[in-house]
């Protein structure tokens, strides 16, 4: 008899599941499944607008290459001949400071440099003070002080940064990078779950600076001869995100094409999930249906309500803060003078501009526009978002244009403007968020036949949903 599988929350995630079972169902595998989605699309918060050569996201644009997951369901699609490659030969970034837009120094990961070598750029930015100049070269002099007094728990962010670089490189790039990827308060944030490997060479280094030169040198001393030299070139070549050609939204909609229609449910909300036996009851507005298992795919806040009855305290862990985005992405086909690179940063709570971050996305990745056409991305998070969920289109591309305006200058009008919300998209995992996930899968193992699914747990980058999706539904299938 087939295994019957619920699940609920058709984003990436959902998706992801979906499409893992029905090629394991094609290769012999007893399941019949049930994808619901309260929306009318697939998807979630990957999507991508195609319109007269423009190639806009509304969501996330694309992934860190580092995580090989998104990339390798990408091939096994067949998208190969669509990847491409951020133009990091002239990668930037920028950071508002006193209205003008500052470089970043290169050689940099994050808010750390790369190695010794990277200090003498940091000398000679503007974007520093003498003092936070001089905590960056200090670092690697007290890398033993450093690993002596490195917590035995976990610390925030904030905490972090500080110890190691003082809070003038916290605020002015520590904040902002990492607001620009979870929208969230670096004073809350967990270390150990957003910056782990620069938490691992604190433990065996000390200091973060001198453990990235010494990676960079076992990473040479590993190899010899014309294998160094490959390596040593990839090393400088690899990109540090990846996409598609057709956007980020081609990964769900080539799934889709893969995924049963009969599996699919739009625009069919879940109201009640419950434990019965050795299954599960899905309740919809249309009724109950019996499943053998449960992948919770829905977004955390959804999923936690869900759960409430079935568990009290799973739900209590999954008690987990989140900032909402907004989006209003601007093309252009008039000349549009951006400054070379990706993009900017605005310190979170700035007086000066009340976006969270701007992206020249044709600067970013190739393929984007049409000949001389223009794109640029503003995002809103936090507090600001959280003000515009219920404001119209205009009323959000009007403050987006102006808030521009007043970092880019004159700015023509747009051919075509795309605006997103996405209320509490971004969750926060905050201090002691892996102690509490694990204590989380303890109690979703001890349930039996569900399985959590999303951003809220294990990794907010497509990546790291695709992996868990995929990994969840062999289980899944047995």
């Amino acid at each position: 008899m087939a295994r019957r599988v619920a699940i609920v929350g058709g984003g990436v995630a959902g998706v992801t599941a979906a499409w893992q079972l029905a090629r394991l169902a094609a290769d012999g595998a007893a399941v019949e499944v049930v994808l619901f989605e309260a929306s009318g699309r697939l998807g979630g918060i990957v999507e991508t607008v195609r319109c007269d050569e423009f190639v806009i996201e509304c969501g996330p644009d694309g992934w860190v290459t580092d995580k090989p997951w998104a990339r390798e369901l990408a091939e096994e699609l067949g998208l190969r001949a669509e990847i491409i490659s951020s133009n990091d030969a002239t990668r930037k970034t920028y950071v508002l400071q006193d209205g003008e837009l500052v470089m970043m120094p290169d050689g940099m990961r994050m808010m750390v440099p790369k190695g010794l070598a990277a200090l003498d750029g940091i000398d000679a930015s503007p974007l520093f003070s003498a003092e936070a100049k001089a905590a960056f070269r200090a670092e690697v002099g007290r890398a033993e002080e450093l690993k002596a007094g490195a917590p035995d728990a976990d610390e925030s962010v904030a905490s972090f940064v500080a110890r190691h670089f003082g809070m003038e490189v916290l605020e002015k790039i520590g904040a902002p990078l990492l607001g620009g990827v979870f929208g969230g308060d670096v004073t809350k944030l967990s270390v150990r779950a957003v910056m782990a490997p620069f938490v691992k060479l604190e433990r065996e280094f000390g200091s973060l600076v001198l453990g990235m030169e010494r990676r960079s040198e076992f990473a040479s001393q590993r190899v010899s001869g014309g294998a160094k030299a490959l390596i040593s070139e990839l090393a400088e070549s690899a990109a540090l995100f990846t996409s598609l050609r057709g956007g980020s939204g081609a990964l769900v909609e080539r799934m889709v094409e893969g995924i049963p229609a009969g599996w699919v449910r739009l625009g069919c909300p879940v109201t009640g999930v419950a434990k019965a036996g050795d299954g599960w009851v899905v309740s919809t507005v249309i009724g109950t249906e019996q499943f053998d298992a449960v992948m919770m795919a829905a977004p955390v806040d959804v999923a936690r309500e869900l759960l409430r009855a079935t568990d009290a305290r799973a739900a209590e862990l999954m008690e987990i803060e989140a900032t909402s985005a907004v989006v209003a992405a601007f093309a252009f086909t008039e000349a549009v003078n951006l400054p070379q690179g990706f993009g900017f940063l605005v310190p979170p709570g700035s007086k000066e501009n009340r976006l969270l971050a701007g992206t020249f996305v044709d600067q970013k990745y190739p393929s984007r526009v049409p000949e001389g056409g223009r794109l640029v991305r503003a995002f809103f998070g936090g507090v600001a978002a959280d003000g515009l969920l219920s404001a119209s289109d205009e009323e959000i591309a009007g403050l987006a244009m102006t808030e521009l305006k007043r970092v880019l200058g004159k700015l023509p009008s747009p051919v075509l403007t795309v605006v997103r919300r996405w209320p509490r998209a971004l969750p926060q995992y905050g201090v002691g968020h892996l102690e509490r996930m694990a204590e989380l899968f303890r109690q979703v193992e001890a349930m039996g036949g569900i399985w959590l699914l999303g951003n809220g747990y294990r990794g907010v980058g497509l990546p790291d949903l695709v992996r868990d999706a995929r990994s969840a539904a062999v289980e899944v299938a047995g």
